[in-house]
């Protein structure tokens, strides 16, 4: 008997640490989902329109009588604001093949082990906010996405079912919608590009559960890329940092300026930090809500090329004088780009009368776009300004190209022997239809590694000229006194490298 009472004991506390610690997520929602879609998308009332608003707007602008330093109370505020804020309980139902055993059945005596038996349905928590009287609620989509039934809490205590009106997994909005009886008190959208780091925000959700519940610090960063591996390999990564507690269940709870307009959508956190949590900008928000009330689904521009960053040493090579722009190292054949005369090499320097100053600011202006649209984008060609009109295409939901970001290359000098491509080595590297030189080796320690060249590297031009043979490649790199600028392919990839030659020694 005393056995099995150690046995109970046990089992109890194993229970209890496994609950205790099985609620840590990088996202703030309860727990990790599988990727996955549902669309319920239906409504009585016709659509809006892409670019139609259907909240209530509103402005960052600090109020009349902003108090100085902290605020007295936040209290107020939270009074105002939290009849709006609601606790989203949703649940998957699993089929038995999906159950597993229990992580606790090998230390269970067999006469107890039916006592545990692995749920057939798993719950989850998190916050949304209502933004329009009609019913229609902001979350973050991985709240809400593959799951059977979605059921809003409210601060009264009325609990209603929600639909699914649209998802975005790339930027981690979605849009929900619940069937009230009267009018729904809600929030306004504020300006989330108005506010700045030091500024006083409240946050409001439902963290492990505990409803309702009120956080305070202040934007602590803006313009964040945390690599949310959803955001399309993080080109749509652009998050207020705040170091008001954000904890799993904030997941899609508003940030909320002290005029009680909401500026950011909670969204993640860093586990190994202390209030380092992230939120959605409402401003990007608000391009994705109307799209999402209009289709279900969010359509992006597509331009249809593989850019990188500009370094000094590139900048010098191309004989730019300054190193902003986005450097075209790719260009995809069936794309918009190719289509309206943009080549490999040029240097978008402006998109639709937007400047572009660094490379990640592309994707973003070009995600923005409508597809179908005419986009005029000027590029620098070999020193000489050139403009185009581009029939933006759309981007595949999946990872594909936009103008997306290719590694950098690195500095560097001579150093690094070569080979002509034959279709033996072609076949050995895995190339179809290449011709340029193989790079066969890199001499240990040389300038030519420090400049990011490895071994079965194909290099393809110098200088913007292309290279078929051994004999070219050393014809183009004796003619070049300040350095090389190499295209270079590599894993499918096509990136430039600055090749500079080693200074002699005096």
């Amino acid at each position: 008997m005393g056995r099995v009472v150690k046995w109970i004991a046990f089992a109890a506390l194993a229970v209890a640490l496994l609950v205790a610690s099985g609620v840590v997520d990088v996202r703030v929602s309860v727990r990790d989902r599988v990727a996955g879609a549902i669309d319920l998308f239906g409504e009585d009332d016709p659509p809006a329109s892409p670019g139609e608003a259907f909240w209530k707007e509103g402005s960052a602008a600090p109020p009349a009588a902003a108090p100085s330093g902290a605020p007295a109370s936040f209290a107020d505020l939270a009074e105002r604001v939290s009849p709006a804020v609601v606790n989203i309980q949703t649940s998957k139902k699993l089929a038995a093949g999906e159950r597993g055993p229990h992580p606790l059945e090998e230390f269970l005596p067999p006469g107890f082990r039916q006592y545990f038996q692995m749920p057939s349905e798993i719950p989850s928590l998190g916050t949304g906010f209502v933004i329009s009287p009609d019913g229609y609620i902001a979350t973050n989509n991985h709240v809400i996405e593959d799951v059977d039934t979605i059921e809003v809490h409210f601060l009264n205590g009325e609990k209603l079912s929600a639909e699914i009106v649209g998802r975005d997994p790339s930027t981690d909005v979605a849009l929900i919608r619940v069937e009230p009886e009267k009018e729904l008190p809600f929030l306004a959208l504020g300006n989330s590009d108005d506010v700045r780091s030091g500024d006083w925000v409240l946050a409001v959700g439902n963290p492990f559960g505990l409803g309702h519940t009120l956080t305070a610090g202040i934007i602590s960063a803006k313009h964040r890329a945390i690599n949310d591996p959803r955001s399309l390999q993080g080109r749509f990564d652009d998050f207020i940092q705040t170091d008001a507690a954000i904890n799993p269940g904030n997941s899609g709870g508003p940030l909320l300026n002290l005029n009680g307009e909401v500026i950011g959508i909670n969204t993640a956190i860093r586990q190994n930090a202390n209030n380092v949590g992230f939120a959605i900008p409402v401003n990007l928000a608000k391009t994705v809500l109307p799209q999402l009330r209009a289709t279900g689904k969010v359509s992006r521009g597509w331009l249809g090329v593989y850019i990188q960053a500009i370094d000094k040493d590139t900048a010098e090579l191309l004989g730019l004088e300054t190193s902003k722009g986005a450097l075209v190292s790719k260009v995809d054949p069936r794309g918009p780009a190719a289509k309206a005369g943009v080549q490999q090499g040029d240097v978008i320097v402006e998109f639709n009368g937007e400047p572009v100053d660094e490379m990640d600011e592309l994707p973003k202006l070009v995600a923005a776009a409508s597809v179908g649209t005419k986009a005029k984008i000027k590029v620098l060609r070999k020193g000489k300004e050139k403009s185009f009109d581009v029939a933006l295409g759309e981007l595949e939901a999946a990872p594909g190209e936009l103008a997306q970001a290719e590694p950098e290359g690195k500095p560097g000098a001579f150093g690094l022997q070569v080979q002509t491509i034959t279709p033996d080595i072609a076949q050995e590297l895995g190339l179809e239809d290449v011709e340029g030189v193989v790079v066969s080796r890199v001499e240990p320690g040389s300038p030519a590694g420090e400049a990011g060249l490895r071994r079965g590297d194909v290099i393809l031009e110098v200088n913007q000229t292309p290279v078929a043979d051994v004999a070219e490649f050393r014809e183009a790199l004796e003619g070049a006194e300040r350095g090389a600028l190499l295209l270079v392919s590599r894993d499918g990839s096509q990136i430039y490298v600055p090749l500079k030659r080693q200074k002699e020694k005096g």
